[in-house]
């Protein structure tokens, strides 16, 4: 009996740092050991990274004000960069901290019905502002009021 409790008991102590330790991988280029190993194969494989990631930030920053997934996209550069440059790997760590923050404090039930009722007031505001357009204009576009 002691065996089976002593069992659980302790996986489940050691789960949480081997958990993390697997999450956040150690900094640096993961670039395959053979480029690694000489200096100007390496070099060129960061120049070609650092074009590519670059190509895709820059899509991304395009894509902000027109139609696409333009920050999906940024952080998808944001990607390719942290296979090879540590500081682009310290963003992606602190951004995924930040947005994992964000979540667990929108699920928050005060935060969740905060949101509701800011979310069903502006809804009536926009309502009260189309019905009073739509009384004084009627469903005419706003380019073709002649007054």
């Amino acid at each position: 009996m002691n065996t089976g409790s002593k069992g659980r008991s302790e996986p489940t102590e050691a789960a949480g740092p081997t958990v993390r330790a697997e999450a956040e991988q150690p900094l640096g280029s993961r670039a395959p050991q053979y480029i690694q190993a000489r200096k100007a194969l390496h070099l060129s494989w960061q120049v070609g990274v650092f074009i590519v990631g670059l190509a895709v930030v820059v899509a991304g920053i395009i894509m902000l004000p027109l139609p696409g997934p333009g920050w999906l996209v940024i952080f998808g550069g944001m990607a390719i960069w942290a296979t090879e440059f540590v500081w682009a790997q310290l963003v992606l760590r602190w951004t995924k901290r930040k947005v994992t923050e964000a979540a667990q404090r929108a699920l928050d039930p005060k935060v969740r019905r905060r949101n509701i009722i800011l979310t069903t007031i502006g809804l009536v505001i926009v309502a009260v502002l189309v019905a009073v357009y739509v009384w004084k204009f009627g469903i005419t576009m706003p380019w073709k009021i002649e007054e």
